[in-house]
């Protein structure tokens, strides 16, 4: 996949039942054929992905290389990752998907893109409806909410590692 011309698939997409999955194969992919473009990989929300999984990103990275379909790497995961009950993993996902800014600073990061994607979008929280919204795809509108740097921290989710990413 070349990520200089295509945008990888969205968070949103599931591969068998992870969400972001199909997303971070593509950028492994990318990033395996030099094709990237800016593009991280691993960023903060594939590093969260794995740790759910419990597999690194160098395993992450050698059955994308030693897989060449979807199917194959996501017959690997099956295999390696930590198991979860079907619940669990919809959980995951769900918590995955409606991730926000998880600090006053990630919340600043969070404003200026979207300011420059669409400053209309007001109702824009979640980290996978921004990269949606920036990469062309149909984001429904809902209830609108100001997002503001100075919130209050309950507003914020927690962080793994402190970062936030667009990527």
């Amino acid at each position: 996949m070349d990520l200089r011309k295509d945008f990888p698939r969205s968070m949103k997409f599931k591969l068998a039942g992870y969400a972001h999955l199909a997303r971070m194969i593509d950028k492994c992919r990318a990033v395996l054929a030099g094709t990237e473009g800016e593009y991280i990989y691993p960023c903060p929300m594939d590093e969260r992905l794995m740790e759910f999984a419990g597999i690194t990103s160098e395993q992450f990275t050698a059955a994308v290389k030693a897989n060449s379909t979807d199917e194959e790497v996501a017959k690997w995961l099956g295999k390696t990752a930590q198991p979860h009950q079907p619940a669990e993993l919809e959980e995951w996902n769900q918590q995955l998907l409606a991730r926000g800014p998880s600090s006053p600073e990630s919340a600043a990061r969070f404003k200026k893109y979207l300011a420059a994607i669409d400053p209309s979008r007001t109702d824009l929280t979640a980290w996978s409806d921004l990269q949606d919204l920036e990469e062309g795809r149909v984001v429904p509108r809902r209830e609108s909410i100001l997002l503001n740097a100075a919130l209050p921290m309950m507003f914020f989710q927690s962080s793994i590692s402190g970062k936030d990413a667009i990527q």
